[in-house]
């Protein structure tokens, strides 16, 4: 949820009978609760700051005085909102000001959450940060202090957490970059919202496809890899299709391959109707033959997987047309080619992005990165952050692409075959090692 939409959800509870203090109470009792689960009774130092962020520490404080932790609490200022000032009479014990503060084992960092729009100030930062390198845990409720909720910006120099504790939902910095890489373990704690609703969701483990015992090749789903300058590169979106489990692959290709279970077929001679999904753009080249080879594809009315030199040999049409309903794959380079300058024309988060180029483009869009955005016309969008950074190498994107190809090929819609793909391509590259390369993504898809 971004920091509006857990305001409404604030809100309508509220409105249904829950007071603000009582939602207070119980979000800091479930983040002290996660954190002498995270960690055993030690000496913790609470930083509050003047909102309900603060308030939260002053519950949470209080909490962890009951469960016999040896407990302080500095404050930046006095409590500014009705909520925060009944928490701190909760605390009902000395509260120091956060410059005469002095380590603990245990920092926990209530001093600014959702809806941050500035950096923090001196002297806070610097002594945010002085505590914060001579403690040994790290907590931080909803954000650490200095992040920006809805589009992982980071608005002033972050002190990692080991733990963040967020409240109803997860917000769209725990899982974008820069501010999620200091987010550490997130745990999301339960404080009776009750169904807040939402179109933004973390990217999850597919559900395996079992092989029906009557099943052959073709009811596995046809892939067609459309090759042409660098014939590698559609070579790893055809080998990962196989891998992923579609039963029959055909690689367009006129450069001879070493013998295989791939057909290796002139693209003049296949029948572009018997395929089930089509990749095109991986190895594709960006003269007028590829272009050519592209058109005749495009017009085949296939559902297609659109990746790397595609996005090149389009950008300067003002309405490329790759019909409904295809699987758009750029990275952040071939994104602004494709869709504009940024963030003029598309403004916004990563996420806010990629839902307006997907209503735009009609397509499903997968906008990748160590937080790859998967987003949907209808609105619908996933954050992925299943991955490792070992998928920063050349090829990795034709592995995906080929895997999204083969889960089409089976029937998945668009949304769900990308979400599902991306997902397993993480997945193997958190299973292989430093120094891998795309073949060895490849065989790690399972």
């Amino acid at each position: 949820m971004t920091a509006a939409e857990m305001r409404a959800a604030e809100a309508r509870a509220i409105a249904a009978g829950t007071s603000g203090f009582e939602l207070m109470c119980r979000a800091g009792e479930a983040a002290a609760a996660a954190i002498a689960a995270f960690y055993g009774p030690a000496p913790a130092l609470v930083l509050a700051g003047p909102g309900n962020n603060g308030g939260d520490g002053y519950v949470v404080a209080n909490a962890l005085r009951q469960r016999r932790w040896p407990v302080e609490v500095a404050a930046v200022a006095a409590p500014a909102t009705e909520a925060a000032r009944q928490a701190a009479l909760l605390w009902n014990a000395p509260v120091m000001d956060i410059a005469d503060a002095e380590s603990r084992f245990v920092l926990v960092d209530a001093l600014f959450g959702t809806g941050l729009t500035r950096g923090l100030e001196e002297p806070i930062l610097t002594k945010l940060h002085e505590l914060a390198h001579a403690s040994s845990v790290i907590v931080a409720l909803d954000l650490p202090s200095g992040a920006a909720t809805d589009n992982g910006a980071v608005l002033s120099p972050l002190a990692p957490a080991d733990l963040t504790v967020t409240f109803g939902a997860m917000k769209p910095s725990h899982l974008l970059h820069p501010a999620s890489a200091s987010c550490g373990r997130v745990v999301v704690a339960d404080i009776g919202l009750g169904e807040i609703g939402t179109l933004l969701f973390r990217n999850g483990a597919p559900h395996a496809a079992a092989l029906s015992p009557d099943a052959h090749k073709y009811r596995r789903g046809h892939v067609l890899v459309v090759s042409g300058a660098m014939a590698g590169a559609a070579w790893l979106a055809a080998r990962a299709a196989q891998r992923a489990g579609a039963g029959y692959v055909t690689l367009a290709s006129e450069t001879a391959l070493p013998p295989s279970s791939l057909v290796v077929q002139p693209l003049a001679e296949i029948e572009l109707g018997r395929a089930d999904a089509i990749v095109l753009g991986s190895g594709l080249g960006r003269d007028a033959a590829a272009r050519a080879r592209a058109e005749a594809v495009l017009g085949a009315g296939k559902p297609l997987v659109l990746d790397a030199d595609i996005f090149s040999l389009f950008a300067n049409d003002p309405a490329p047309v790759f019909g409904l309903g295809a699987v758009m794959t750029p990275h952040e380079g071939e994104f602004v080619r494709l869709f504009g300058d940024l963030p003029g024309d598309l403004p916004g988060s990563k996420v806010d992005r990629a839902r307006i180029a997907a209503a735009r483009s009609g397509n499903v869009i997968v906008l990748k990165g160590p937080d790859t955005v998967i987003a949907a016309p209808d609105g619908r969008a996933v954050i992925n952050d299943h991955a490792s950074a070992r998928l920063a190498t050349a090829g990795s994107g034709d592995v995906l692409s080929g895997m999204i190809a083969a889960h089409l090929a089976r029937g998945d819609a668009p949304f769900e075959a990308a979400c599902a793909a991306v997902w397993r391509h993480g997945d193997a590259a958190l299973r292989g090692r430093d120094g891998l390369i795309a073949e060895d993504l490849v065989g790690l898809i399972r």
